[in-house]
């Protein structure tokens, strides 16, 4: 039996993870988010003055469809596909529109038969990254390496009936807001700056989303890898 063990950051102790609950305009829509790294899920679970946990759990996964968005047979643009259509997003120019058009219509995956999924998480500052990639600012190239700035690692989410039922609570760490609120501080801030310093390159030889469009890129284009 395979069992992976789960982190969730939350201000509240979450004994019995309930399905259906959650924002729709998340990540990859409604679910139970968590991470296996107990320390991000103790910064995820502060805010600014309010302390938080991270609730422990055990998935057997044996029995589970897993969506992995790190194989070797989806791209970065497979991740950015699911971004445009679960979270909100300001489409301010043509550009990004079209680009967020095409994403859908040619690397959306229908994660609806999945009952769980992995992939990465965008906080605030990995979601400006992937808008500035939209709108035509930014190479694939640069936006690979923003995607790495913040070491944020990958989330597990969990998204069926199945899936829940699968979960079992553990225990809980408790997280202190002046320590952990700080530390996802300074790791929004480092990303953020490091994304500055990438932009003031010129990435002339790099590969676009008006390239992309204009080439009509697939999947196995070596150039997404």
């Amino acid at each position: 039996m395979s069992k992976l063990v789960l982190y969730h950051g939350s201000p509240e102790i979450i004994e019995k993870p309930i399905y259906g609950k959650g924002k729709a305009y998340n990540d990859y829509g409604k679910g139970f988010y968590c991470t296996e790294n107990l320390e991000l899920a103790k910064e995820w679970a502060c805010t600014e003055g309010v302390d938080g946990y991270a609730n422990q759990y055990e998935i057997e996964t044996d029995n589970l469809r897993i969506l992995n968005l790190s194989a070797d047979e989806y791209t970065i643009l497979h991740w950015l596909a699911l971004l445009m259509t679960y979270r909100k997003l300001r489409l301010s120019t043509p550009v990004m529109k079209r680009g967020a058009e095409w994403l859908k219509e040619h690397f959306l995956v229908d994660i609806d038969d999945y009952d769980a999924l992995i992939g990465y998480r965008a906080d605030d500052s990995y979601f400006s990254f992937a808008r500035a990639f939209v709108n035509n600012e930014i190479s694939l190239g640069q936006l690979s390496h923003a995607m790495r700035l913040g070491k944020l690692g990958e989330q597990f989410v969990l998204k069926s009936p199945k899936a829940f039922e699968s979960t079992k609570f553990v225990s809980y760490k408790s997280a202190d807001n002046t320590v952990y609120y700080a530390r996802r501080k300074v790791r929004d801030d480092e990303a953020r700056a490091g994304f500055f310093a990438e932009l003031e390159k010129e990435d002339i030889d790099g590969l676009y989303m008006r390239d992309i469009i204009r080439e009509e890129v697939k999947a196995d284009d070596p150039r997404l890898r």
